[in-house]
């Protein structure tokens, strides 16, 4: 699992019936403990209604289909929560 900020959103008229009703969402991965971003992108499926600007938790590869949602879906990525908070070691890094 990763973190990551969504920055963007795809639109696709055109697109497996497996993606239909799906949120697209562009991810910017984040470095942690910084939280600065990462020159690394991806695109995930939005199974929680996540919004642009918000961080959030992705899993990728077998993982992604392993959601309720996306189950035996045509996804490699998927976002899977909204942080509220994070912290290290008792610090912490990340407040909504």
């Amino acid at each position: 699992m990763t973190l990551g900020k969504v920055v963007g959103t795809v639109v696709a008229t055109q697109k497996d019936s497996g993606l239909d009703g799906f949120k697209l969402q562009i991810v910017q991965t984040l470095d942690l403990p910084s939280l600065e971003p990462k020159a690394s992108f991806v695109v995930a499926v939005d199974a929680v209604g996540a919004g642009d600007g918000e961080v959030v938790l992705c899993c990728s590869g077998s993982s992604a289909r392993m959601t309720s949602a996306t189950e035996n879906r045509p996804v490699d990525a998927v976002i899977v929560a909204i942080i509220d908070a994070a912290e290290i070691e008792g610090e912490a890094i990340y407040r909504k």
